[in-house]
């Protein structure tokens, strides 16, 4: 809408105000407070970001004046009224960014096709997609082995950055004059020698970015990992860089570069935006469920999903329920031993037990300003585990003291916070007259944290450090089940030895095997990843070793968190114990680690020990790091060194020794964990002035027809409770038994050669494969785990692939029954296209995961829920019948529907399309094929 137009006046023109500064002459912004409504300070602050947005893009048609008043009486309108959202940017990461650019090159060949203008399909939205879910941990320690792999130079040009933006610039190929170390940067590297040899060669052959097609420069483990991932990933980065010149507003972040949460965190969050003649609150949805990290800083976003935000990117609001906000009150004092990631997993459990599943939280009280701000960032990532849509803190003075030291200048500093304070978003906590009205206050003292681990398969089952060895003991114990593995009494001593390097070790149940300080939780908390840095220091100067059987991997979240270990001098001795940087990007978290040592893995197998993975991350479900593996426990990084020095879980931290040093005195846990006082030291006087800098230098068809009642389907699964986005559609290794591995055999592929789900995103002959190919899969259908399914009419029992890929042969429709909570764990948006792609037609399930269900909306998906009290086992389901779905023409949001099955029953269940917009898009058939017909018509 054109302000000032007299024919297009926008309706809320009167709200326009003004600042001054040295550097603007005059910036423009809507000011909820000449509202002069009383209503507006009592909001939380998250849903005044809310309203602003809905002032600032009120048109009429997406957003209309009653979205602004609903927003402004959200205090009777909450969990009632639908409302729209217009975030600022969009967020992308590689596995869920190459679908949607796939997408949008298909939409581009189907408008050309209708002899429409190809050139129309470009993100409306400011997207940027961040390379970094690639990396896999081939190399660590100094087991460099493997061959290099030759890679092709026959392209050479730069990636061009959307105009006024900054390109962001990494340390990885040179793109500069020999002798200079540079980075695999979006400036022009076409002036460089495409002979020129990286400063450390493997075998005389210099690495290449395929991205940019320059040199790589990296310590040997690092550049062989690279090595590996640029070279599996040499179609992908080739597509993505045509993207960043094929379309307009969107900027691509090449890999190893930083994980994309770092890269929001560190570059592209912008506090305040400017755009279209106005300034206005930075916001962003993103197609990872930790994009809530953000709110840390004051940022309102929440991961969407891959279908949904290509949908925002192409100019589509978001639409939602106007929330409940949970008021967090924070009170007392830190323990000076727990860490942010002990009070991460304090709150974690302390709202799980609340019971706050989509509502958003916003954190107030005495004990906030306690919190710096990589604390609160290290909060708000773990909000998906406790099912809240956002975790938010409000920008107050600690705020404003990071973004002095990071990404503001002084100019800008003075904007930022004279614009907040005019319309009311900037936090103080000293007048308790200005406290928001929240929907229920929950309050929690902080004093009471003390350090715990998370495991040994669910994030929300907490375990007290000095309570280990006696829970693990338990879990030994227990039946199978969330935290049992059933270990009769006279095995649970069984050692095992073994030789690895011509040495002989043993392993029991509890020994660790995989040790990893990874991206994501962590790695943005300078403090955290000083203290494990500073607890190898003295571990290794009181001489303490870690076995080198066990595979240790440090995976930082960026290149600034390398700079500020090795500017502490704490990197070395973190090398010593084995923890050396393997790269960036995910890896140990979605299942990219490297196999065991077959030694290791054999001994596992002979004494079906239970053998346990310490990591520093977010997500550890029962397999995920290793089939071999069955305990696995989050933990503090300064936790997971720990760990690894006393080789087993099975042990009392507090009472027993890590180990013997030279002298042959014990040294325990407390004797080299470095103080609160040591840490704060480091991290003021060498972290936070200069972590920022070297991250901003590298950083530079027509007609749609009535929805189709769905006529005698199939179960082509019939499933229990907590089925996950991993169970549906994995992202780990591809196994060489699979429906993808026999496609991409049949491609003349080796097993080495067949990447990972993840890095496959883009093929949607391997994803569609790769459709519930979990081993963990647990189908009723057949009773047992793996990756099957019978073929009802002809009783045979087949890869899920291939029953379905019958099931549509014969042209007939499919369905899946489920039990509670579908659609758990990450936001994953071929959970969604890959049943679409089987022929799946509806899930029928007691509850879904909230981003799941959107996602099923978008790609044409029914969600129906039994209605309460009710599931398959009360209506006496078998999963054999076929199954009728009567869906009306005039469908409506949560619209009751009938199901009849062959047998003769019949019940009803809830369609959980909950506005006008779900409904539209399912008649459609999902988002992309909406948003292209709007482009047609």
């Amino acid at each position: 809408m054109a302000l000032g137009s007299p024919q297009h006046e926008h309706p809320f023109s009167h709200l326009i105000d003004t600042i001054r500064s040295d550097q603007y002459e005059e910036l423009r912004f809507f000011n909820p407070q000449k509202l002069s409504d009383d209503r507006y300070e009592k909001l939380p602050f998250c849903m005044r970001v809310l309203l602003e947005s809905a002032i600032r893009k009120c048109d009429g048609f997406y957003v209309k004046t009653e979205d602004v008043s609903n927003i402004l009486d959200w205090q009777t309108q909450q969990n009632q009224a639908e409302v729209v959202f217009s975030p600022a940017r969009v967020l992308l990461q590689d596995f869920t960014g190459i679908p949607a650019m796939v997408d949008l090159a298909a939409m581009r060949d189907a408008l050309a096709k209708q002899g429409v203008d190809p050139n129309l399909v470009n993100p409306r939205c400011p997207t940027d997609l961040i390379v970094d879910h690639s990396l896999q941990i081939d190399y660590s320690k100094c087991a460099i082995q493997s061959p290099s792999v030759p890679v092709d130079d026959s392209h050479g040009a730069a990636v061009r950055s959307p105009a006024g933006r900054p390109s962001p610039r990494g340390s990885h190929c040179t793109g500069q004059r020999p002798g200079h170390r540079g980075g695999c940067s979006k400036v022009s590297c076409s002036d460089a020698p495409t002979g020129r040899t990286a400063a450390v060669q493997i075998e005389n052959t210099p690495l290449l970015c395929p991205f940019h097609l320059q040199p790589v420069s990296e310590p040997e483990t690092m550049i062989r990992n690279q090595e590996m991932e640029l070279t599996r990933n040499k179609e992908r980065l080739q597509f993505f860089k045509w993207c960043s010149k094929a379309f307009k507003n969107i900027n691509v972040v090449p890999p190893d570069i930083n994980t994309v949460h770092q890269v929001n965190l560190e570059y592209l969050c912008q506090v305040v935006q400017e755009g279209e003649g106005f300034i206005y609150p930075d916001s962003v949805v993103g197609t990872d469920s930790h994009t809530t990290m953000i709110n840390g800083l004051g940022i309102l976003g929440w991961g969407v999903g891959g279908i949904e935000s290509e949908a925002v990117m192409l100019g589509q609001p978001v639409s939602l329920t106007l929330p409940q906000v949970v008021g967090c009150k924070l009170v007392g004092t830190i323990n000076p031993l727990a860490t942010s990631i002990d009070i991460v997993l304090g709150i974690t459990k302390h709202l799980r037990q609340a019971g706050i599943g989509g509502k958003f939280v916003e954190f107030f009280g005495p004990g906030v300003p306690q919190l710096s701000a990589p604390d609160r960032t290290t909060i708000a990532n773990m909000c998906p585990e406790y099912s809240a849509t956002v975790s938010f803190f409000p920008v107050d003075d600690i705020t404003l003291q990071h973004f002095k030291h990071t990404i503001c200048s002084e100019e800008k500093l003075v904007v930022l916070e004279d614009y907040l304070k005019a319309i009311k978003l900037f936090r103080t906590y000293g007048d308790q007259s200005e406290e928001p009205q929240y929907s229920q206050v929950i309050e929690m003292n902080l004093s009471s944290i003390v350090p715990h681990v998370s495991g040994p398969k669910r994030p929300q089952d907490r375990v007290a450090v000095t309570c280990m060895k006696e829970d693990f003991i338990n879990c030994l114990n227990e039946k199978v089940g969330f935290k049992g593995f059933h270990i009769s009494k006279d095995k649970q001593a069984t050692l095992v030895p073994f030789l690895h390097e011509g040495a002989e070790y043993n392993l029991s149940h509890g020994s660790v095997v995989i040790a990893a300080v990874i991206s994501c939780t962590n790695n943005c908390n300078p403090s955290v990843m000083l203290a494990a840095g500073l607890l190898a220091k003295k571990a290794v100067e009181a001489g303490l070793t870690v076995k080198p059987y066990i595979r240790t991997s440090l995976v930082p979240g960026s290149g600034t968190v390398t700079h500020y270990l090795n500017t502490s001098g704490v990197l070395p001795f973190l090398r010593k114990l084995g923890f050396e940087v393997v790269g960036y990007g995910c890896a140990t978290c979605v299942g990219n680690t490297a196999p065991l040592p077959e030694s290791v893995v054999d001994a596992i197998k002979q004494g079906d020990l239970v053998a346990c993975g310490v990591l520093s991350g977010n997500r550890h479900l029962e397999g995920r790091l290793c089939d071999c593996v069955r305990a696995n426990y989050l933990a503090s990084p300064p936790l997971v060194v720990a760990y690894a020095i006393a080789g087993t879980v099975s042990i009392n931290l507090e009472t027993e020794p890590l180990g013997v040093n030279s002298e042959g005195k014990d040294v325990y846990l407390r004797d080299i964990w470095p103080s609160k006082e040591e840490v704060n030291h480091t991290e003021e006087n060498i972290v936070i002035a200069s972590m920022f800098k070297e991250l901003k230098n590298r950083m530079e068809t027509k007609e749609v027809c009535a929805p189709q009642s769905i006529d005698s389907a199939y179960p082509l699964l019939f499933l229990g409770d907590k089925v996950t986005t991993d169970h549906i559609s994995p992202a780990g290794s591809i196994a060489r038994v699979s429906a993808a591995a026999k496609y991409l055999q049949s491609k003349r592929l080796t097993p080495r050669e067949f990447n990972s789900y993840g890095a496959r995103r883009g093929n949607d002959a391997v994803m569609t494969r790769g459709t519930f190919a979990s081993i963990k899969l647990q189908n009723r259908l057949i009773g047992k785990t793996g990756p099957k399914t019978l073929h009802i009419p002809t009783g045979q029992t087949l890869d899920v692939f291939e029953a379905a890929e019958r099931y549509q042969r014969d042209g007939v429709p499919l369905i899946i029954l489920a039990g509670k909570e579908y659609g758990s764990g990450s936001s994953r948006d071929w959970a969604a296209k890959g049943p679409y792609l089987l022929g799946v037609r509806a899930v029928i399930a007691e509850s879904f995961e909230k981003i799941h269900k959107n996602h099923l909306v978008g790609m044409g998906i029914a969600p129906l829920q039994f209605l309460p009290g009710q599931n398959a086992d009360s209506l006496e389901l078998c999963g054999k019948e076929r199954f009728t779905i009567n869906i009306p023409q005039e469908l409506t949001p949560r619209q009751q529907l009938t199901v009849q099955t062959s047998t003769g029953k019949s019940f009803s269940v809830m369609a959980l399309f909950e506005n006008d917009m779900d409904v539209a898009f399912f008649r459609h058939g999902g988002i992309l094929k909406y948003v292209a017909r709007s482009l047609l018509l």
